[in-house]
């Protein structure tokens, strides 16, 4: 059952309820008034209909707050239970008073309708919300779990994405050293026979390359170090911004639906959090009490907005000054 169908049986329930009980209050007094103003002292007549509409205003305060708290999950506890059954008996016995005097069966039976009615409506329509609030419950864990579903399923997604991107990397780096080192080798080779030709000559460059080694060696270590550094820091960024989404997720969903409409900053805060929470647009409304047209227009938004923001990626160096330097001599 969708929700627009769910609120349309709250709403037949609720009209349904509320029509048997104004009926039962305006039949009530209209019957009741008679019998109080027979058994009125003389002059105080006019005070007959106060009682019956006392009566009624009872029945009516106990309709409206049973169906309030109901709706908001909560349970009065037993006074609600006893009010409501003393102000129905109350109204049979009214209702029924004038009949009984005047041992008249047909007549209490007529009069008994109305009350009774009034009574067992009551009672089924706070079943009924009960039962509704229930389904509903149900139904929103089932989908919560099935969307916690997707998420663990998605993330397990990244994550084997994130190993494949740093093993390609790392099979970069490799390819790349193990370059660089035959390239030495070679280098090396053709100094030690250029050296064994001219020994002055050879004294020197070896000083001359073992400064540029060390060089090469300190500027590959702080390239290193930097990159290490990057990628520590875009894993702490990341982290964080999956443990705040994660607890802005955790809050939207413990969250009751708003019985009315929100405001709008405090709407637009929400529809943030449960956009960076993946929150789908339905949920978002139901959380704000907006609609759904304007949820999707800050979705739009947000969407917008994070595609502008420059991303930050880690760039492996395909060259170093000292690769240049080698390549030059």
């Amino acid at each position: 059952m969708s929700p627009a169908q769910i609120r349309s049986a709250e709403q037949a329930l609720s009209v349904g309820t509320w029509t048997i009980t104004f009926g039962a209050v305006l039949y009530s007094v209209l019957t009741v008034t008679p019998l109080m103003s027979g058994h009125s002292p003389a002059g105080w007549e006019w005070t007959a209909p106060i009682l019956p509409l006392v009566v009624d205003a009872a029945v009516v305060i106990v309709v409206r707050l049973d169906s309030t708290l109901v709706r908001l999950g909560g349970d009065g506890g037993r006074w609600p239970v006893v009010l409501r059954w003393m102000t129905g008996l109350m109204t049979v016995l009214l209702n029924t008073g004038q009949s009984a005097l005047d041992r008249d069966p047909v007549g209490v039976a007529v009069h008994a309708v109305a009350p009774l009615l009034l009574i067992v409506t009551a009672e089924a329509s706070l079943a009924y919300r009960r039962a509704i609030a229930a389904a509903l419950a149900a139904r929103e864990a089932a989908e919560r779990a099935e969307r916690e579903g997707r998420e663990r399923l998605a993330e397990d997604k990244r994550r084997q994405a994130r190993e494949d991107r740093l093993a390609e990397f790392a099979a970069a780096e490799r390819r790349e050293r193990e370059r660089r080192e035959h390239e030495e080798r070679m280098a090396r080779d053709q100094r030690e026979h250029e050296a064994r030709m001219v020994r002055e000559e050879r004294a020197e460059r070896a000083q001359r390359e073992a400064a540029d080694r060390v060089e090469r060696e300190r500027r590959e270590h702080a390239v290193s170090e930097r990159e290490r550094r990057e990628r520590e820091a875009a894993q702490t960024r990341e982290q964080r911004e999956r443990e705040a989404a994660d607890r802005a997720r955790e809050e939207l969903l413990s969250a009751a639906p708003a019985a009315e409409r929100l405001p709008e900053e405090r709407a637009r805060e929400i529809a943030k959090g449960a956009f960076a929470a993946g929150l789908p647009q339905r949920s978002a409304a139901e959380l704000t009490g907006w609609s759904a047209g304007w949820i999707a227009a800050r979705y739009q938004e947000l969407r917008t907005a994070q595609a502008e923001r420059p991303a930050l990626h880690a760039v492996p160096a395909t060259g170093t000054p000292s690769n240049v330097e080698e390549k030059a001599s």
